[in-house]
């Protein structure tokens, strides 16, 4: 495996001392926005779609440095039924023609989340249970049947006509998809371009084992995140996992984002990856740094160091 990163994360530099940046701490492999949740500050989608030249000046800037474009990521909701949405789906089908320009195979995304009916405006995550009341059993169906699945069936078709090989679904909270059984569900039903993004920190607050969900996934792992979480010693035991605190306020949330190995120690994170290894999986681990606990530098650069000792070869 080899280390890529996240490049939002150093979203106030431009883009060729972004690169410096990563080439300093020995990072050659980058996975860019492009829109979606993104303000995509280091790639210009519409602009590098239209220009050719634009578009040989990136990758002319990569190779010179020795990197590669791990994924394009489009993370964002394509299933609200809104203006949101339909921006979304709007900066996804320019992804996939970028990727296909730029010889780009893998797309990082989310699955997105509709609302529980036609006639609603808000996105519906339905976790707690269909049993009460019962009509939500209906919302769920209508969710995944008349609305998840056929968009997907739709994406997969046109992601095959630009070559794309990977759709890699972050399961991330408030998403169809965010563990193993709902991404089964939508690759039953669309096909094997569709795996998982595995990021352990979401698992990890939400009460699953990152390493046995890798021993489930098996080759549907098609990328990785390396990203911690912390959860906070006495805020659990008060007040559980869920969360809907902002992030800035970490000395109050039962969990936060932090530096790798400011969570999971580094034998955690050495386990980790050697199961990913084992289940077949040898290709990029980005890492995204969300720690609000100190300065993005010192993160990063934590981060780094920490999954350079960890990363299965």
């Amino acid at each position: 495996m080899k280390l890529s990163f996240c490049t939002d994360s150093l979203g106030q530099l431009p883009f060729e001392a972004m690169l410096d940046r990563l080439g300093e701490l020995g990072v050659f492999g980058v996975e860019m926005t492009t829109g979606g949740w993104s303000s995509a500050p280091h790639l210009d989608t519409v602009a590098l779609l239209q220009d050719a030249g634009k578009r040989r000046r990136l990758l002319a800037a990569l190779e010179s440095r020795g990197m590669k474009i791990a994924a394009l990521n489009v993370s964002g909701n394509p299933l609200d039924p809104g203006v949101l949405g339909e921006k979304h789906r709007h900066d996804t089908d320019n992804t996939l023609a970028l990727a296909a320009s730029l010889g780009v195979k893998k797309i990082v995304m989310m699955s997105g989340l509709p609302p529980a009916s036609p006639g609603d405006s808000i996105p519906n995550w339905i976790t707690y249970t269909v049993s009460w009341p019962p009509t939500l059993k209906n919302c769920l169906d209508y969710q995944w049947n008349e609305v998840a699945i056929p968009y997907w069936q739709r994406l997969v078709d046109k992601a095959q006509a630009f070559g794309i090989e990977k759709f890699a679904l972050e399961n991330f909270s408030s998403m169809l998809v965010w563990n193993p059984d709902t991404l089964f569900r939508l690759r039953d039903a669309v096909g094997p371009m569709v795996g998982l993004n595995l990021d352990p920190s979401h698992l990890i607050w939400m009460g699953a084992d990152p390493i046995a969900v890798a021993r489930r996934l098996g080759d549907a792992i098609h990328h990785v995140h390396g990203k911690d979480v912390r959860l906070e010693s006495g805020m659990v035991a008060v007040n559980g996992l869920l969360e809907t605190r902002p992030v800035e306020q970490v000395a109050d949330r039962a969990w936060n984002y932090v530096a790798v190995g400011c969570g999971q120690d580094l034998q955690w994170w050495k386990a980790f990856f050697s199961v990913v290894r084992m289940m077949g999986y040898n290709d990029w681990v980005s890492l995204e740094m969300e720690d609000l606990t100190m300065s993005v530098d010192a993160g990063i650069t934590t981060s780094v160091d920490a999954l350079k000792h960890c990363i299965s070869q």
